[in-house]
């Protein structure tokens, strides 16, 4: 399984997204820029420039015609796929940390941070497709969470409800238009929730933690379904489809890691069987900290996105679809 090097961010990665069918892959960084790759064989085919400041999130529609982005430069933008075009900005007093679509594709969720004096917020938009240059400024619903910071957040089911995860290790439901809790899990990890990533149908997630641990929970009552122990501190977590793999990715503080070997680190990919919550291989490769993983949609490759400034995509080779660690039992029915 060799890697494709992605060569085209001179800062760490903060968060990489495969668009719906797969053939694309978009990265951002702290370097403010965006990229897309031909996701088969690592081809960029542009850059999306105009932020002044971090990219701290993307995410793409599902028919590949807008991507919308998040940055330390207080603003969230809307861009043309296929041209690089800055279609519209909208500003905020500071740092928008995460942005997600709904799945229909009408609407935008974004966090902003907590600073400066200023509360963090959620905030859901109105995506207009027929006049894309001509947005709302204003949100359809906004609300400040009240309590531990929110990290990371996406679209439940529908566009009325959304996940989030907090700094606390905090995990929970919130009904969008109230602009109240469903449900909450306190203690969904012990410490700051860094990734939450859906399975195919959203029915579950998983989520990663700096407590070193990932989760599977259930979308409807964000029950933890199982448990991936690990001995480092986690950036993102994934769920493989056609295999009953979760992808986790992590490694010590970028502070430190200069006083140890990369082996020491623990800058690994590691593979966990998502059934018996064992660990099954690991896949080295980034010289620091691995900040993110996305899954092909097809699950037949993965990419990850280190502190080093390199994206790593690997595509699996037969023995991968092949292996049975456990024989037929946890395996995933064609």
């Amino acid at each position: 399984m060799r890697p494709i090097l992605l060569q085209g961010h001179e800062r760490s990665l903060t968060q990489i997204k495969y668009n719906r069918e797969g053939d694309l892959l978009f990265t951002c960084s702290k370097d403010h820029v965006i990229n897309v790759w031909y996701s088969h064989n690592g081809e960029r085919l542009g850059t999306y420039e105009g932020h002044n400041g971090s990219v701290w999130s993307v995410d793409v529609d599902s028919k590949s015609e807008f991507l919308v982005t998040g940055a330390a430069d207080n603003t969230m933008r809307l861009w043309q796929v296929s041209t690089g075009k800055c279609l519209y900005t909208w500003t905020f007093d500071t740092a928008v940390r995460r942005v997600a679509f709904s799945e229909d594709d009408k609407q935008v969720v974004q966090i902003t941070e907590q600073r400066m004096g200023f509360q963090g917020a959620i905030r859901v938009f109105n995506i207009n497709r027929q006049d894309p240059a001509n947005q709302s400024a204003q949100p359809l619903h906004e609300f400040n969470p009240i309590g531990s910071k929110v990290t990371v957040i996406a679209f439940a089911k529908d566009s009325n409800t959304i996940v989030t995860g907090h700094e606390s290790g905090k995990l929970a439901l919130w009904d969008v238009r109230k602009g109240e809790e469903i449900l909450t899990k306190e203690r969904a990890h012990n410490d700051n929730i860094t990734d939450l990533q859906f399975s195919p149908d959203r029915s579950y997630l998983i989520t990663s933690s700096k407590d070193k641990s990932a989760k599977l929970h259930e979308t409807k009552n964000l029950t933890p379904l199982k448990t991936y122990p690990t001995e480092t501190p986690l950036n993102s977590a994934a769920i493989a489809p056609l295999r009953p793999y979760v992808l986790l990715g992590g490694g010590q503080e970028a502070m430190s890691v200069t006083t140890t070997s990369m082996r020491q680190g623990k800058f690994e990919t590691r593979f966990w069987h998502k059934v018996f919550e064992e660990e099954v291989g690991r896949v080295k490769g980034h010289f620091g900290p691995i900040n993110t993983i996305a899954v092909h949609p097809s699950g037949r490759s993965y990419a990850s996105g280190g502190e080093d400034g390199f994206v790593r995509v690997h595509h699996f080779d037969e023995n991968y679809f092949r292996a049975r660690p456990y024989g037929d039992l946890g395996e995933v029915e064609d």
